[in-house]
């Protein structure tokens, strides 16, 4: 039975990632499905959400959390003033262990804005996430619809409330010379990444 919690503060979260669990909780956008950065974790994530075409965003607490996971440093660098915000960045990722990036030279980032979320990100490092939906199908906005898509095969839930209003992170990509190209425009409006 997967257990229920009201708040990313709970102090059992952060143990529960540590043990392997994975779980969903209200990100700084939309809810969703998460997992520490180990194989046997990311692979109940993966499994938990059947096949899609590109993996999930890996949030974290700091810039240099992401770069000890092996992405591209001077992509990072050139976008860390633009966090903590709901962007996601495409970055390379060929130094990213095999088992988190599967056959894809690249991943999505993001440091979240919200500031209790980043408190447990410190706790339990990088987490991968994906939306918690069905592939091709709408994300949940409340956690009764999560459960009702996931039930039992996550191990917790994290109500945040009704996320419906929340739009998904804008998603952009940045090259070595610091040029930024939007993919999809989301919570963080494009004209303020003019310059950036």
């Amino acid at each position: 039975m997967a257990q229920l919690f009201t708040s990313v503060a709970d102090k059992k979260l952060a143990a529960l990632l540590h043990g392997g669990a994975i779980g969903i909780l209200p990100t700084d956008t939309v809810y969703g499905l998460v997992s520490v950065i180990a194989p046997e974790p990311v692979k109940r994530l993966y499994a938990a959400k059947p096949r899609q075409s590109h993996a999930g965003t890996v949030i974290a607490s700091s810039v240099d959390d992401l770069i000890a996971l092996g992405l591209d440093e001077t992509a990072l660098r050139h976008v860390s003033h633009l966090w903590p915000a709901p962007l996601s960045v495409v970055v390379a990722a060929q130094h990213v262990p095999e088992f988190l990036r599967e056959e894809r030279s690249s991943l999505a980032v993001r440091i979240p804005e919200d500031k209790a979320l980043r408190s447990l990100l410190q706790k339990t490092g990088p987490l991968m996430t994906t939306s918690a939906n069905k592939h091709g199908e709408k994300t949940a906005a409340t956690i009764s619809a999560a459960q009702h898509i996931f039930g039992d095969s996550v191990d917790f839930y994290v109500d945040g409330g009704d996320l419906s209003n929340r739009p998904p992170s804008t998603i952009i990509t940045v090259d070595a010379h610091g040029v930024i190209t939007v993919l999809r425009e989301g919570a963080v409006p494009v004209q303020s990444l003019a310059g950036a």
